[in-house]
């Protein structure tokens, strides 16, 4: 595994990737994975990636990320 981040890294560099935009493409897709993984669960998410509920909504807001599932009207 650390071969594999090691040769991404290269290749972001290579192709003139920020360092800023590199941290926040990571993060993005790492809770998208983690909240696919709980079904959208906040609670268990921020658990398994060892933040706070709250922080995890944040960023979850932030990125663009909201997983709930559309609630359908009442007819």
């Amino acid at each position: 595994m650390k071969d594999q981040l090691e040769s991404l890294v290269n290749q972001m560099i290579e192709h003139g990737i920020l360092y800023l935009d590199a941290v926040s493409e990571f993060e993005k897709r790492f809770i998208k994975k983690m909240l696919e993984r709980n079904n959208g669960n906040h609670s268990k998410t921020a658990a398994a990636l060892g933040i706070h509920r709250n922080t995890l909504s944040r960023k979850v807001e932030d990125l663009g990320l909201d997983h709930r599932p559309k609630r359908r009207a009442r007819h």
